[in-house]
């Protein structure tokens, strides 16, 4: 599987999402710095909150096959800068989390919206809790 670094906002399930592909116990944990998993870099969410983290962002995203922009569908504002993708020279995908959370098919419109605008190429939407989506994403991954 490529390696992929996940980049969202606290509280987007970063970490959770991690947690399901690499089928261990989903418990929530704040992530506090960078965290190595086989193919999985887990980042912060103040990373993508503080614009002065962006050159950490990068310099860690040199480690990744993919960069994964991860957007929690329920958050109302939007929080990845449009053509964020572009500091990147790899590809950038877009994940739309906690889809069986949305209110209504709107609040994953706009996600998706917010993903396209930041430069995203390809886009999944999912739910690490009742694992929709989980498996198309890791066959793209492959």
């Amino acid at each position: 599987m490529k390696k992929v670094i996940f980049i969202g906002k606290t509280g987007s399930g970063k970490t959770t999402l991690s947690q399901m592909m690499n089928k261990t116990d989903l418990e929530y944990k704040k992530t506090q710095a960078v965290e190595f998993y086989d193919n999985i870099i887990d980042t912060p969410g103040e990373y993508i909150e503080n614009r002065v983290y962006y050159r950490a962002l990068i310099i860690t995203a040199a480690e990744a096959d993919v960069i994964a922009l991860v957007y929690d569908c329920t958050q109302e504002e939007g929080y990845i800068p449009p053509n964020f993708a572009s500091i990147f020279s790899k590809e950038v995908i877009g994940i739309i989390t906690k889809i069986d959370l949305a209110k209504d098919k709107e609040q994953v419109k706009r996600a998706r919206e917010q993903l396209e605008a930041a430069g995203a190429t390809k886009i999944f939407e999912v739910s690490s809790v009742k694992n929709i989506g989980i498996e198309d994403m890791l066959n793209y991954l492959r």
